[in-house]
């Protein structure tokens, strides 16, 4: 007996060209926000996954993945501005729950509590909000080490008070032990400009060429549609 198997697949070319387009077009979008996101402090690259079945199943077999690599470090003139030169994020107590992140733009409130731009709690490495035992006249008198340890100078005493330590973690919630926390630093951006453009090129051009077979086709369609008309 002779089993003989196999799979057959038949496809309008303007529908494979519409999909193709499609997916170039999802493809130059990330790469443009990628673009969009270079001057941002804490914005991490996000790297196209293009899976094997894309061509089938078209946008579906696109997805993302988050290049964590450090971005580039500048000074800042804000003693509570913190970037991370390790791999790993902050932790904020956001309305939806904790979230991450390595935007190090912090302010204390007048209770002494660190929060970031949107008022958010920054958490502690044992995930309670960290807060300052006494409020310092000038956030100078703040200080926080590479092991992202809060302390505020007690001018009555002359004595470094410590707070907490700042809870840095990876992408799983795991605590890193030696974050390399930088004061009056922001950390803007991984993204390479160069390597955005270039990699965008060869998108473009194939979604050019298949507008350009999708017209030839069209056109084709078109007068095929219009002989039969005159031959009827």
């Amino acid at each position: 007996m002779i089993i003989n198997g196999g799979i057959r697949y038949c496809e309008k070319g303007i529908t494979t060209s519409l999909r193709a387009m499609h997916v170039q077009s999802e493809l130059i979008g990330m790469y443009n926000e990628n673009v969009t996101g270079f001057d941002k402090i804490g914005y991490q690259r996000k790297e196209p996954v293009v899976s094997s079945f894309t061509e089938w199943i078209g946008v579906h077999g696109l997805s993302q993945t988050v290049d964590d690599n450090v971005g580039r470090i500048s000074m800042s003139d804000n003693p509570l501005d913190l970037a991370l030169a390790n791999k790993g994020y902050f932790q904020i107590q956001g309305k939806d729950g904790v979230k991450l992140t390595r935007d190090g733009r912090f302010k204390i409130d007048k209770n002494g509590f660190l929060l970031n731009l949107q008022d958010e709690n920054v958490l502690s490495n044992a995930g309670v909000p960290v807060q300052l035992p006494i409020v310092p006249e000038k956030i100078e008198d703040i200080k926080i080490n590479s092991k992202g340890l809060v302390s505020v100078f007690n001018r009555n005493s002359n004595k470094l008070v410590k707070a907490a330590y700042i809870g840095v973690v990876d992408s799983n919630g795991i605590i890193i032990m030696d974050p390399q926390v930088k004061q009056g630093y922001n950390e803007y951006s991984n993204v390479s400009l160069q390597n955005e453009f270039i990699g965008m090129m060869p998108i473009i051009r194939n979604f050019e060429a298949n507008r350009q077979i999708f017209m030839i086709q069209n056109q084709n369609l078109q007068k095929v549609i219009s002989q039969l008309g005159t031959t009827s």
